[in-house]
């Protein structure tokens, strides 16, 4: 049986077709030879743009020269409302400034202060899970996002002003394209940009409510009331080259990406996880049995030993990873595989596509969580695995993420059976991550014994 997959597109459709299929989703949007091709080059009247496969740039562009491999303000375009001058979309000296900031709260002996608050996310999950005919998508945002805020904020999803958040990046999702018009021309900055009134307003209701926990959160600083999460980790963190922090409105940025990082991603991937349980019964049973041996109040090395549950999860993150694509812009004129690269051509870099390439992996479109114990795997995942990307910008919740997505799905996994529904086929789409088109449906059964 094979993880479901996308239809890809033929190989010559016309820009304006291309443009259409693109904005309503960048995975069917490509052709079939991308999943085995070293590097495709498409032009527009406007910009020309070179998808990578070759690990060998990507390496260069992640990991060699990220500095000369700025992000592409392009995505930036349609992210801005939420997102303003969040770590997700700066470059240079202003990115580099951030990371100083935020990077220490996220090192391994801080990370490990927030497995209290992962576990009662867990266990909060497991009480909330219903039975049944159940769509996951939803469950999992809802775990992921109360993961986010207990860690964050040391507050449950069922806070008022989390579960407003909540709601209303429900609302938010479903109207953000991936892409809006101005990622396509080459606008003014006085331009109008063309966002939907829908997408506006629910992103300045989001910033306004996490202005209240920020503001809220910096009095208790200064009162010495504050409890020592990572919101408090990072706001008394000071630049160690300029001895800066972060002002409320900075803060209100690199939460906005927090919440949009940290919970759509995990999201993503937990859904995707579930569903894999479901289609290879003997994977689930097996995840099942390690996950029985977890104490009910496991510490960080307890944790450790669910070494399984990590290989299910990086299979996953293998097959959907829940950012498919990233795009950056080339400063210096390249010679890319024999192709000039002039300055300012944008350089995409498909985690979706190389995860799955048909010269680099064994069996890409399988599903098996035992290659992560092989050799020639470890090459592969050396040269052309990046699902938190890589190099100096590689997500600073990477570590964070691993820790979370295995212990959620072993919580589960212990606590459930999950089954496939006939008819209820998931089909992976882009929109902010790699979702299913509707929805993804399984049969939940509790465990018992």
């Amino acid at each position: 049986m094979i993880p479901p997959k996308p239809p890809a597109r033929p190989d010559r459709v016309s820009l304006l077709q291309y443009l259409r299929l693109f904005r309503r989703d960048i995975l069917s949007a490509q052709p079939a030879r991308l999943y085995r091709a070293w590097m495709a080059e498409f032009r527009t009247p406007f910009f020309c743009s070179y998808m990578c496969n070759d690990p060998a740039l990507v390496n260069r562009v992640l990991v060699e020269r990220p500095d000369d491999f700025p992000k592409s303000n392009r995505i930036r375009e349609g992210l801005n409302p939420l997102l303003g001058n969040s770590v997700f979309v700066t470059n240079g000296e202003e990115w580099k400034r951030q990371r100083r900031i935020i990077d220490p709260a996220f090192e391994g002996g801080r990370l490990r202060d927030t497995l209290p608050a992962m576990w009662a996310a867990g266990q909060a999950a497991v009480a909330r899970m219903p039975l049944g005919e159940v769509e996951v998508e939803e469950e999992m945002s809802h775990a992921a996002a109360d993961v986010i805020f207990r860690t964050l904020f040391s507050i449950p999803i069922e806070h008022e002003v989390a579960a407003a958040v909540f709601g209303e990046f429900r609302s938010y999702q479903r109207t953000q394209p991936i892409l809006n018009l101005a990622a396509f021309l080459p606008l003014p900055r006085w331009f109008p940009r063309f966002h939907r009134r829908a997408t506006k307003r629910s992103a300045a209701v989001i910033r306004g409510l996490i202005t209240r926990l920020t503001t809220a959160r910096a009095a208790a600083i200064a009162a010495g009331t504050a409890p020592d999460d990572l919101a408090t980790k990072i706001m008394v963190t000071a630049d160690p080259l300029t001895g800066q922090r972060f002002d409320t409105e900075e803060m209100v940025d690199q939460v906005a990406i927090f919440f949009l990082a940290g919970h759509e991603t995990s999201a993503s991937a937990l859904a995707w996880a579930l569903l894999m349980l479901a289609m290879y019964p003997d994977v689930q049973e097996k995840l099942a049995a390690e996950a029985a041996a977890l104490p009910e109040a496991p510490d960080f090395a307890a944790v450790g030993k669910l070494r399984y549950a990590r290989d299910v999860f990086r299979e996953v993150l293998r097959l959907y990873p829940p950012v498919p694509m990233m795009v950056r812009e080339n400063r210096c004129p390249e010679d890319m595989r024999g192709r000039k690269v002039v300055p300012g051509a944008q350089i995409v870099l498909s985690p979706w596509h190389l995860h799955r390439h048909e010269r680099i992996w064994d069996r890409p479109d399988e599903f098996d969580p035992s290659r992560w114990q092989t050799q020639e795997n470890r090459v592969c995942a050396r040269d052309a695995y990046m699902p938190f990307s890589a190099g100096p910008r590689v997500c600073t919740g990477a570590g964070f993420a691993m820790v979370e997505g295995p212990l959620l799905l072993a919580m589960l996994a212990r606590a459930f059976r999950f089954e496939r529904l006939e008819g209820r086929e998931a089909v992976p789409v882009a929109h902010l991550t790699v979702r299913a088109k509707d929805g993804i449906w399984l049969r939940i059964v509790r465990r018992h014994g």
